[in-house]
């Protein structure tokens, strides 16, 4: 399952065995965003590190793949419910959601600046995730 407003050369395959090979209902993706800023360390008032633009803010966040087992649907009250609210708090103080760590290339599209990017990328030939 995906929301579909992200891209990403995410191993759907490689996910699918991890989600199987460790018998929980759900498998989130996990990404680390790409940042919008420049990252600093400072000691005092003094700049003792300088990144431009590091990749992820350090967090780890749910990229919007999901590998789901057939159980979830149990979960899930009726058509008013979103799947992101009680049905996954559930699964999750059951323990059966997991993350399925992905260090490739990922980018959300919420944005007009987002959607540029990617069309910027694909135009130029270097859409990381075409992988067909």
């Amino acid at each position: 399952m995906t929301y579909g407003d992200g891209v990403s050369d995410i191993d759907i395959s490689a996910a699918i065995d991890f989600h199987r090979s460790r018998r929980r209902n759900v498998t989130v993706t996990a990404v680390q965003p790409p940042a919008r800023f420049g990252g600093l360390g400072i000691d005092g008032t003094t700049i003792s590190a300088f990144q431009e633009k590091p990749k992820g803010e350090g967090g780890w966040i749910n990229g919007g793949f999901f590998v789901l087992s057939p159980a979830v649907f149990n979960e899930i009250c009726d058509d008013s419910s979103m799947f992101e609210g009680e049905a996954m708090q559930n699964l999750t103080l059951k323990r059966q959601v997991q993350a399925y760590f992905h260090r490739g290339f990922w980018q959300p599209m919420d944005t007009l600046r987002d959607k540029q990017r990617l069309e910027e990328l694909w135009a130029s030939g270097k859409a990381l995730w075409k992988t067909w």
